[in-house]
């Protein structure tokens, strides 16, 4: 699940092809709650199916409805949230527990919710952490899979910041994937 760029998503579908996730995944859909982001045309072009039910202007319990009623039909043994920046409902998360897997630009015990590259920059940080977690009600509080250190060191912008991060996450998540898949065999 996605709502801009999918560069996670991106990865991640490298890896199902020829990397480490080959043989032991098989990426169903992207889906996006914006009919406009990035990712989708991506996807498009690798050949992965996409769906959209846009969030804009539609309520919040008839968007999670028609998301929940969707995402029922589609039974998928895992979601993959990689970068899809609204709140799941309780009633999702309940309806697939321990089946919701995030990657967080921040140690999660130390920062929750958005902006946790810009956090770490402003906190001057010479360290952070990138967490694969399951979702659960909270925001940010679900079981820890992995963490992994991202060096912040001689960093002089929140640029760099998130290059730093991004290629931590980009390497990390689909380790900590590889990782569920196996133990669940």
């Amino acid at each position: 699940m996605i709502s801009g760029r999918g560069s996670n998503m991106l990865t991640i579908a490298g890896n199902v092809k020829s990397g480490n996730l080959n043989g032991i995944c098989k990426i169903q859909t992207i889906f996006s709650n914006k009919k406009d982001a990035a990712g989708l045309q991506i996807a498009e072009e690798l050949g992965i199916s996409t769906h959209v039910i846009a969030s804009k202007g539609k309520k919040r319990k008839t968007y999670d409805k028609m998301l929940l009623d969707w995402l029922k039909q589609r039974n998928p043994d895992y979601i993959i949230l990689a970068g899809y920046m609204k709140i799941l409902s309780p009633e999702i998360i309940r309806e697939f527990p321990k089946k919701i897997i995030n990657i967080h630009p921040a140690d999660t015990t130390q920062h929750q919710g958005l902006h946790g590259y810009d956090w770490a920059f402003e906190n001057k940080l010479e360290t952070t952490k990138v967490t694969v977690h399951y979702v659960d009600e909270g925001l940010d509080t679900g079981e820890i899979i992995g963490q992994k250190r991202v060096d912040l060191k001689g960093v002089g912008s929140l640029e760099e910041v998130e290059k730093r991060g991004l290629k931590v996450e980009h390497e990390f998540y689909s380790e900590c994937l590889a990782k569920v898949f196996f133990e669940k065999e």
